[in-house]
């Protein structure tokens, strides 16, 4: 049998794809945190609560109005958005001169109360939610799911436009320049307090998508958020507090780190990310591509 490093080379793109895919979901969950935090300065903690939502979005548009996976890809996060846009006007909005523990604990209390109503009503047990994609790409070495590709595909091609859009257009220098020099902003005639909501909008909206697309892999549950949230933070700091090519280049390497240590350590991997954000903020406590304030 034909090894790589010491292991099947089967087991070894194995558990390379699920670090991918894991990867997949931390560089886009960090990726909304990483703008929040970057261009509003909000520690959102309800960002785990935001994503489990985007999953009961999808499967309840299915469930109750037979409205499939591709339509719920489009709609589910433009609800999630939406919900978004309400909590910042009529929360958030309020704090974005006081102190980041504030909205850290108001965003905490927020995503107990969501966790706690949905598992209230549905329970702490999952539900499936049907591929939407079957099939896969047999290879001499391994056998590759085409949705689990799809997804890796399409996360790292939403990153990479979401990280152009906001580093070099000009829609991306309006909303950095609406949070560093808001009365600035102002005399060019942009309405900057909807600029902000936007961009809340936006980064919620991007934890909506990945809970649809975390729902035919994993199942729909209303711990799910709680689940990936500490995991997400984590990779957050390693990338660098609103660092937005950060969050994307540690969301899949430590994704793909995660995979591979539980085929050659497995002990450890549970921790493994953990291990190296100790190990960063020990060498570089800005993250690896964040920038002191």
């Amino acid at each position: 049998m034909d090894t790589l490093f010491g292991v099947p080379v089967a087991a070894f793109i194995g558990q390379l794809v699920i670090g991918l895919i894991n990867g997949s979901f931390y560089a886009l969950m960090s990726l909304g945190l990483a703008i929040i935090f970057g261009l509003l300065q909000i520690v959102n903690f309800a960002h785990g609560a935001q994503y489990m939502l985007g999953a009961f979005v999808a499967w309840g548009l299915l469930e109750y109005l037979g409205i499939g996976y591709w339509p719920a890809l489009l709609l589910a996060p433009l609800i999630v958005a939406a919900f978004g846009l309400l909590l910042e006007r009529t929360m958030l909005r309020r704090l974005y001169k006081s102190n980041h523990v504030y909205a850290l604990l108001l965003t905490f209390g927020i995503s107990l109360i969501m966790e706690g109503a949905f598992r209230l009503k549905f329970g702490a047990t999952g539900m499936p939610y049907p591929n939407p994609i079957s099939g896969g790409i047999d290879t001499p070495a391994a056998f590759l799911p085409l949705y689990r590709v799809w997804v890796i595909a399409a996360s790292f091609t939403l990153c990479m436009v979401t990280w152009f859009t906001i580093e070099r257009t000009k829609l991306g220098s309006y909303l950095r320049a609406a949070t560093e020099n808001p009365s600035l902003v102002r005399t060019f005639g942009i309405n900057v307090p909807r600029m902000l909501m936007l961009t809340y909008g936006l980064g919620v909206g991007l934890a909506g998508l990945s809970g649809v697309m975390a729902a035919p892999i994993y199942q729909v549950s209303p711990l799910m958020g709680s689940h990936l949230i500490i995991v997400v933070f984590a990779v957050v700091v390693i990338g660098g507090m609103g660092s937005i090519i950060g969050s994307v280049v540690a969301g899949f390497g430590l994704g793909v780190l995660e995979g591979l240590a539980k085929l050659y350590l497995p002990e450890v991997a549970g921790i493994v990310i953990f291990v190296v954000m100790i190990v960063t903020l020990a060498v570089k406590p800005n993250g690896l591509f964040g920038s002191a304030h």
